[in-house]
């Protein structure tokens, strides 16, 4: 049995991770799904604060398996750094660790300059908003996951993303789940990493939306960890 810790993108919030949690559960594993802080009560220091904050929050009684979606990727190390013992990270659809780098600076640049121009007063539209019309319908049609999905979004601070992450580099072992295509880049950058990679036909929203699949690779990328 292991134990995971479902780590969802700062964008957005536990709900977006609970279907897989409870696949993991019932497969047998320990699966937690804490919530960041929110980046809107933090002002500067985001990656330090967030984790911080979600440290606080957790046990220290057994080694976990950090499983990070989307944006939470550029927090593991920051994470991992606060917690006493850890067996191993999985980055599911989500974008690698880049200390000393920014967001805006590792972000495709046309998506950079879409967000910045959207900005109004130091804050980005909720991630949401980002999509164009219709996609997050399609991506989630079910409209109560899709009810709770969205209501745990909310404006971004832009500090978070013009914030070079902590000079600091991931330890443990790793593995890398691809669901969509838009991260086949980071996929085969963990594969040259040596990284044990998984990737399934899904999309991105894949933890939300087809829990049992997601549930299933990373178990199978936890015993190929040693977890």
């Amino acid at each position: 049995m292991a134990r995971f810790l479902l780590l969802h993108s700062p964008l957005l919030g536990p709900a977006s991770w609970r279907p897989t949690g409870e696949a993991l559960r019932g497969r047998g594993h320990a699966a937690e799904t804490p919530a960041w802080p929110a980046l809107a009560n933090l002002s500067g220091g985001f990656y330090p604060g967030l984790a911080d904050g979600l440290a606080e929050q957790l046990e220290a009684d057994e080694a976990p398996i950090l499983v990070a979606h989307s944006g939470a990727g550029a927090l593991v190390p920051a994470l991992a750094a606060r917690l006493p013992a850890l067996r191993g990270a999985i980055f599911a659809d989500a974008i690698l660790p880049h200390p000393g780098r920014s967001w805006f600076d590792t972000a495709p640049p046309e998506l950079s300059q879409q967000l910045r121009l959207a900005g109004r007063e130091g804050w980005l539209p909720p991630w949401d908003a980002w999509w164009p019309p219709g996609a997050i319908e399609r991506l989630v049609p079910d409209a109560d996951l899709r009810a709770g999905l969205l209501s745990e979004v909310a404006p971004v601070p832009t500090g978070y993303f013009e914030e070079a992450a902590p000079d600091r580099s991931l330890t443990s072992p790793a593995a890398y789940l691809k669901l969509s295509g838009a991260y086949e880049d980071e996929a085969e950058a963990a594969t040259r990493l040596g990284w044990p990679v998984i990737r399934l036909p899904l999309d991105h929203l894949a933890p939300l939306t087809r829990p049992a699949p997601v549930a299933a690779a990373l178990e199978s990328l936890a015993e190929r960890l040693g977890g």
